[in-house]
Parts: C-alpha cells; structure tokens; sequence
C-alpha cells in the first residue's frame, strides 16, 4: 500500500520541480524522506504511521518496549520533519504521559541527536536520517537512558534514590497513560 502512494508522490514532486525549479529546499526535504522512510529498518517493537501517506514529513512513532522498567507500555511520538531537513534534526514531542529521566511530563525529549549543538558530541548533522531518530526514540527505553543529565530532574532523584519507588511510579504511569 504504502510504496504505490510514495511512487506518486515522487511523480507528482518530479512534476513541481520540472515546473518550478526554484522550489528546491522542499523538494530535497521530500526526496531525502521518500528514500528514508523507503529504507527504514524499525526495530520490532516499533510502528510508524501517517495521517497523510503523501506528507512523509509528519508521522507518528509508536515504541512498545518489550523489556526494561516500561515494559509493556505503548508510548506515541509525533515527529514533525522540517522544510530545512535534513541540515536541522526533526521536532520530536512525546504524546503519551509517562515518567521517564529523559522525557518530562509535558512530552519534550532529550536525546542528542535531536539537538543541532550538544555537548557530548553527538548530536545532529546531515549524515543522520530518520532511522536514527527512531531507533534512538526506541533506546530511550532501555540503552540510552541517561539519569547523570535529565530533563525530567525528579524521576532521576527518585532512580538514585530508591530503584523500588521508581519502578512503581513507572508502572503507575504505564497503568494510566501507556496502555491500549
């Protein structure tokens, strides 16, 4: 279903550009997605959808993961990909309310490959793509986990704190917000 709708796409965006050559930043960001999104290889406990199958440029990430402290929650990511793609990192917002050291309540992510300028190094450049934004999305849940630098400072006070209390809230939060 999905490759059919991404071949008109790709007719109707070498259409716009044989039409109107001077519309190249949004065409270089829908070719770049049309081979992403062609070539993304999703770990197994990871969906993607889109509302609109001809915008590539928004969707919606769904980690499920299947080990680790949020086991058994579904947690939905919108991600928003900008005209500038792929020399800025997409908008990432986390849609489902869970208590996490790198997501806080309101659903801002910290992950560095999601910031132009990081610390450490590792955050966004033109080489990344869209697989890297998901499968890093996916190892917030178990690799990736950073307690040293949060965004959300009390569920990382309350890890260091007591691992038990932690765990419960965790489950709390999958209970209410991460289920089907």
């Amino acid at each position: 279903m999905l490759p059919n709708k991404m071949i008109t796409l790709s007719q109707r965006l070498k259409k716009q550009q044989d039409q109107n050559t001077t519309n190249s930043r949004i065409s270089i960001r829908d070719k770049l997605l049309i081979k992403e999104v062609q070539e993304m290889l999703l770990p197994t406990n990871c969906t993607v959808s889109y509302d609109n199958v001809n915008d590539l440029s928004s969707f919606m990430l769904i980690v499920k993961p299947i080990e680790g402290y949020w086991q058994g929650g579904k947690f939905r990511f919108a991600i928003e990909v900008p005209e500038e793609y792929n020399m800025v990192p997409p908008k990432v917002k986390c849609l489902t309310k869970l208590w996490h050291p790198n997501i806080n309540e309101s659903g801002e992510v910290c992950l560095s490959l999601l910031r132009q300028h990081s610390v450490d190094g590792l955050g966004w450049s033109p080489i990344r793509k869209l697989n890297d934004v998901v499968w890093g999305l996916h190892d917030l849940f178990t690799d990736l986990l950073n307690f040293d630098d949060p965004l959300n400072p009390d569920a990382a006070d309350m890890y260091y704190n007591s691992k038990e209390v932690f765990h419960k809230k965790v489950c709390e939060y999958v209970n209410m917000y991460g289920r089907d």
